[in-house]
């Protein structure tokens, strides 16, 4: 799952997410592009990929990352179609720790495919890759996603102030975490 091997995992009710490809590049790239307006207010990464040759060497990195065991930049698909994207952004094998990071094409939210897909990574970072947290920052005015860890139990654990660069300003992040014992109870709740 990490290093060289592959990463394609069913969520059910055609939700997949995978591990980018290569070959996903301009799929993904006119993703991006078509969504540009409605991503680049949360996604620094949105106005930095203006080419399919950014995409290409984005996709190179996040491979490096995969066989390096650093991150996992996987796609999220609905019935077949490349719909957003998921990852370890970070992950720290040390201090078994992983940050993940997500987002979603406009027409696709909603839906509760991106928590389905963090549900199914956070398991994976508890249970198969022994995680002992799992973190997710979302921008402070960014509601939607915010919303996302606070209905999956993550707890607040601060703000950081001005800690990315956003189109031309900085923008304040609230850190989320959830410890491994704590998501154990949490996804109890989910079952019943």
């Amino acid at each position: 799952m990490t290093g060289n091997g592959t990463f394609n995992l069913d969520v059910g009710e055609g939700l997949h997410i995978r591990l980018l490809e290569l070959k996903d590049a301009p799929e993904l790239f006119a993703l991006i592009d078509n969504n540009r307006k409605e991503i680049r207010d949360w996604a620094p990464w949105a106005d930095r990929t203006i080419r399919v040759e950014d995409t290409i060497a984005f996709i190179n990195s996040a491979l490096e990352q995969h066989k390096n065991c650093t991150g996992l930049h996987a796609g999220i698909w609905q019935d077949n179609k490349l719909v957003g994207g998921i990852a370890y952004v970070h992950m720290d094998i040390n201090n078994r720790r992983a940050m993940i990071g997500y987002w979603l094409a406009a027409p696709h939210r909603g839906k509760g495919l991106v928590t389905r897909a963090c549900m199914a990574m956070i398991d994976i970072a508890f249970n198969r890759l022994l995680m002992n947290k799992v973190e997710i920052y979302c921008g402070i005015d960014n509601l939607k996603s915010r919303a996302i860890p606070e209905r999956l139990g993550f707890k607040a654990e601060g703000i950081l102030r001005q800690y990315e660069w956003v189109n031309d300003h900085f923008i304040d992040m609230v850190a989320y975490g959830i410890l491994a014992d704590e998501w154990q109870e949490q996804r109890k709740k989910f079952k019943k």
